[in-house]
């Protein structure tokens, strides 16, 4: 659910665009779809995590750079901070010592520590390379283009990985019947 909900405020983005064709309004549409959900999940849990925190934050100031200057060029870099962002806390916790991945999950799910890892480093390859295919994207094809690449090309994507996860995890999980 949560997943989803974290494409909410791209697929406003995408929709905003769709009928206005505006880059600046769709981005005020982004920050403040961004900013009510944000809001949203404080005021139903009392808490955010940090990856919530961070996309607030590159949505407000990289947001605010955009309409500022009128370049769509700092939302477009938002979407590929994020992306690496993740890719560096999940290689960076893991360095650490803590598995990003296992704390998150680690209640839901039980696996080797050495399959933990290879599950935080094929995140972080995967994150990686979606920062860079949104540059690529994004500097070889149209907006309209690079939008509906965001919304749903990255999503489809995504699911796409995390099937392909789902069925590397299958052998690990215990049927307790």
């Amino acid at each position: 659910m949560k997943f989803l909900s974290d494409f909410l405020p791209v697929a406003l983005f995408f929709g905003s665009y769709l009928i206005t064709h505006d880059m600046f309004l769709a981005t005020k549409v982004l920050v403040a779809a961004t900013t009510l959900l944000f809001a949203w999940t404080w005021f139903k849990h009392r808490k955010v995590d940090a990856m919530q925190w961070i996309n607030l934050i590159l949505s407000v100031v990289l947001g605010a750079a955009t309409v500022i200057s009128h370049n769509d060029l700092f939302i477009i870099w938002k979407f590929t901070v994020l992306y690496w962002l993740m890719a560096i806390a999940l290689l960076v916790s893991d360095l650490l010592g803590k598995n990003g991945l296992k704390l998150l999950m680690g209640e839901q799910i039980q696996l080797p520590q050495v399959i933990w890892r290879k599950l935080a480093y094929a995140w972080a390859t995967f994150f990686s390379a979606m920062g860079a295919l949104n540059l690529y994207v994004a500097f070889n094809f149209s907006r309209e283009i690079w939008l509906s690449f965001k919304l749903f090309g990255s999503l489809g994507l995504m699911v796409v990985f995390v099937i392909a996860q789902s069925l590397f995890l299958s052998k690990y999980i215990e049927d307790k019947k």
